[in-house]
Formats: structure tokens, sequence, C-alpha cells
């Protein structure tokens, strides 16, 4: 997945949108005005996340803390988040080794963990809209 397909997949979530609260090209996105994922790239160097990964984009992603450690023993794409709660937010880069259909899995997570805290109103408000399926895949 590259990042024009990572981008079109966030916003294709139930009232996704698009934000640059941190720079004009690190696309941010939320649903309710919470953040689900961040669209960054790795330096020439790629310090950010190791240089095996320099030039490359990535996305933070909300995720499960133990699922998070399972995730990155299985994929070395997988790393801790960069600029964010090592415990809470994975990085996820955007190598062709990377299953497309795992990157969506995990974007889906994301946003239903988003979701999920949201503040009841808005959580149901979303819920009377959406199906299940939507929100929560």
């Amino acid at each position: 997945m590259d990042a024009k397909n990572a981008q079109e997949y966030c916003l294709s979530r139930p009232e996704s949108q698009l934000d640059f609260p941190f720079m004009p090209d690190v696309p941010v996105f939320k649903v309710k005005g919470k953040m689900f994922a961040l669209l960054g790239q790795c330096g020439t160097t790629g310090k950010e996340l190791g240089p095996d990964f320099a030039n490359y984009h990535f996305l933070n992603l909300k995720c499960d803390p133990e699922e998070a450690i399972m995730l990155r023993d299985v994929f070395p794409e997988v790393r801790s988040a960069y600029h964010m709660s090592k415990k809470h937010w994975i990085s996820v880069v955007l190598k062709d080794s990377m299953p497309e259909r795992e990157i969506e899995r995990l974007i889906d997570r994301s946003y239903g963990l988003v979701v999920k805290s949201l503040k009841k109103t808005e959580r149901l408000q979303l819920e009377r809209c959406y199906s299940e399926e939507e929100l929560y895949r």
C-alpha cells in the first residue's frame, strides 16, 4: 500500500476528516475530532524508524498494547510509534512487504478503538447512522 492508497482508505471510514494540525505535509485523520491515523514520511537517513525504512511513508495507528507487541514480533514494518505513546500507538511502514489487507485491518482497528473511546453521545450518534460492521470491522 502506498501513501495515496492509505490516505484514501483512511478517508473511506465513516465521517473521517482530514486535518493538518502539526505540519502542512503531515495528514492526520480524525473521527469526531479525535485522531485515529497520522501519515508521515521517514527522512533520507530513516532516523525516525530505522535505516531500513529511509524515504518510506508510515502510518501511526492506535493499537491495543498486547496486540502491538505481537505485531512487532511478526512484522518488521510495525514499529513503536514515532513521536507518540509507545504503549497505545504503532507506526506501520508502508513497504510492499507489508500485506495490504493487514494495513487495512490495522486502520480499521485504530478507527474502531477511537470510536469506542468517544463521548457516549458522539458514539451513539455514529452507531445510529452506521452499522456495527462499518464502525468496528
